[in-house]
């Protein structure tokens, strides 16, 4: 007798299904599938209202279950409102931890990438999204793996960092794996993430602050090259040194913050000069008329229009 692939994978998906040892959730769908752990989306019976539940994928798995509780703990002490906050901690019927959190509704950095194209709409997100980083890193949390994935979009522009599995509280008792594993994502990994997890500290997060700030500028990915992409996609000098500071090698040599880095964007936005841009003299004028050049305009309107009234009256 064959079982058919979808014979087979509902089987898969019954064997995995969370089974609570209480009536008071239930999973309904499945949201998210990581490494670590299944995000199901699920009904919180006494309260009424729909909740998102982290479990972990293997059963019997001390470093998974620190994982697990680091991240819920992690949670727990960020109340931030571009945070997924923690409601719940229990235990499945087979044994396993779990957390129940806000449900987040929205779409992914990714996916909102793709809708929307214009460059200073990216920019104000892009702000929003070094607020809650620089509120982790403030309490001594450091994410390890910020990418699009892991940042949900609102319909109104508001975002939640998510996914805090691969956190790290520094100063706070370290995870069996701490260092042994390398927890980040090709791309939005810093140098440093690769070698010890115990010299990453908030620096990391900078790098990966810095590598979706180029794809939301570029729509591709920093490399070798990534000069001649910012270049090529017409990027504001200003703005390609922001990115080449958040993104350089050296930890030392990046933003000392999330915040100071949020900080040169919003100036660049708002017309003004950046720490990571030395400007030249004809740089600086043309910036100063791009930003004032309504005032400018009033200004020269106003005296050409006084200077018209004294030519008709010494007539």
């Amino acid at each position: 007798m064959t079982i058919s692939d979808a014979a087979l994978a509902r089987l898969r998906k019954a064997g995995s299904w969370p089974e609570f040892a209480s009536d008071r959730y239930s999973a309904t769908e499945e949201l998210g599938r990581g490494g670590m752990g299944t995000v199901y989306l699920a009904r919180d019976h006494a309260l009424g209202r729909d909740v998102a539940i982290k479990v972990p994928n293997a059963l019997a798995s001390t470093a998974l279950e620190r994982r697990l509780e680091i991240e819920a703990r992690a949670l727990a002490a960020l109340e931030h409102p571009g945070i997924v906050p923690i409601h719940d901690v229990g235990r499945l019927a087979d044994g396993r931890l779990f957390y129940v959190m806000k449900r987040v509704q929205g779409r992914t950095l990714r996916q909102y990438l793709i809708d929307e194209p214009d460059a200073a709409a990216r920019l104000r997100v892009f702000e929003r999204v070094c607020d809650p980083v620089s509120f982790a890193h403030d309490r001594g949390v450091v994410h390890r793996d910020l990418k699009p994935e892991n940042v949900m979009v609102g319909a109104f522009g508001e975002v939640a960092i998510m996914d805090w599995g691969g956190a790290r509280v520094l100063g706070g008792a370290a995870s069996p794996d701490e260092d042994d594993v390398v927890i980040g994502t090709q791309g939005f990994m810093a140098p440093e993430q690769s070698v010890a997890a115990s010299h990453v500290d908030h620096r990391a997060d900078v790098y990966g602050l810095g590598a979706m700030l180029f794809l939301m500028l570029t729509n591709e990915m920093p490399g070798a090259d990534a000069g001649a992409v910012l270049h090529r996609a017409r990027v504001a000098r200003p703005l390609a040194a922001i990115c080449a500071k958040a993104l350089a090698s050296d930890p030392d040599d990046r933003y000392p913050s999330a915040a100071a880095l949020g900080e040169d964007v919003a100036r660049h936005r708002a017309g003004l000069s950046v720490a990571a841009y030395r400007e030249s003299a004809v740089e600086r004028l043309l910036r100063f008329e791009r930003t004032y050049r309504t005032a400018i305009l009033l200004v020269v309107g106003y005296i050409v229009m006084r200077a018209l009234v004294a030519l008709v009256a010494g007539r």
